[in-house]
């Protein structure tokens, strides 16, 4: 089977569209299960879509970018997995070896569109200096093009040259520029959480930020795990504040308090 030039074009975008769709609202495009469906139906093959999609989204459960972590992109994986499954006919097993190191060089790309992106911050900042809504606005929606094309053309360069595009960049790219991003990513996450802990209130919720980091540094608990952890200690804070106004006046106010170190401790705000 031979790829139609409508086909590439399509799924360029989609390419384009799916990852400012998990950054903006996050309908669910970005999800590898979706992409390898959406795909599969533009090739003509849902079925072999959904499978890739699947297998994919199995490897990417409980994993998440917080804080600005860059993870393995196997969303545009199962992209370029399912359109080379279809096109050769080599089945699964082919589809999702040729997604793996997909999504483990597109970590780079990640990383690389976030730097990117800081050049149309800092015009947006002197925009905001100078009150010049049309250049924030301008360079808002600029932002996107990093975001965008680091997903599409990596799709376009794979369906223009083949599926060893992959294994050439990875073995002919230099070693200071991989090396680089990879330093880069592993900082990324430890800033993000740092700005996170900053903003957060952190002091108030302290044992359970003790317990969440016990339960997943030590007792090797999956991400729902933690997550049920945090909705039994949601529960448990909003019974004790519910308890606690009721024993107040009604007409006493519970201001929003911002102290000096710029934390929040009180989430009503």
């Amino acid at each position: 089977m031979t790829i139609e030039g409508w086909q590439i074009l399509v799924i360029c975008l989609f390419a384009f569209i799916q990852i400012l769709d998990v950054i903006t609202v996050n309908v669910g495009l970005g999800y590898p299960l979706n992409a390898g469906m959406i795909t599969g139906l533009i090739m003509g093959d849902v079925t072999t879509g959904l499978a890739v999609g699947a297998t994919l989204q199995l490897m990417v459960l409980g994993v998440g970018t917080y804080g600005g972590a860059s993870i393995p992109d196997f969303t545009t994986g199962a992209i370029i997995g399912t359109i080379f499954a279809v096109i050769s006919g080599k089945g699964i097993e082919f589809a999702i070896g040729l997604a793996v190191p997909v999504g483990l060089l597109l970590i780079q790309l990640d990383i690389l569109a976030r730097f990117l992106n800081t050049f149309f911050l800092h015009r947006i900042i002197k925009a905001i200096d100078r009150l010049d809504i049309g250049a924030i606005e301008r360079n808002v929606l600029a932002g996107a093009l990093p975001w965008g094309l680091s997903r599409m053309l990596p799709v376009l360069l794979m369906l223009l040259f083949g599926e060893h595009f992959v294994q050439l960049v990875l073995y002919y790219a230099p070693g200071w520029l991989m090396g680089g991003l990879k330093v880069a990513g592993g900082v990324l996450p430890v800033v993000g959480i740092g700005i996170l802990l900053r903003y957060l209130p952190t002091r108030q919720f302290f044992p359970w930020l003790l317990i969440g980091f016990f339960a997943a540094a030590w007792l090797k608990t999956p991400m729902l795990g933690v997550a049920v952890l945090g909705i039994a200690g949601a529960i448990i804070h909003y019974r004790n504040v519910s308890s606690t106004e009721k024993r107040q006046p009604q007409d006493t106010p519970r201001p929003a308090v911002l102290t000096t170190s710029g934390e929040i401790t009180d989430d009503e705000i």
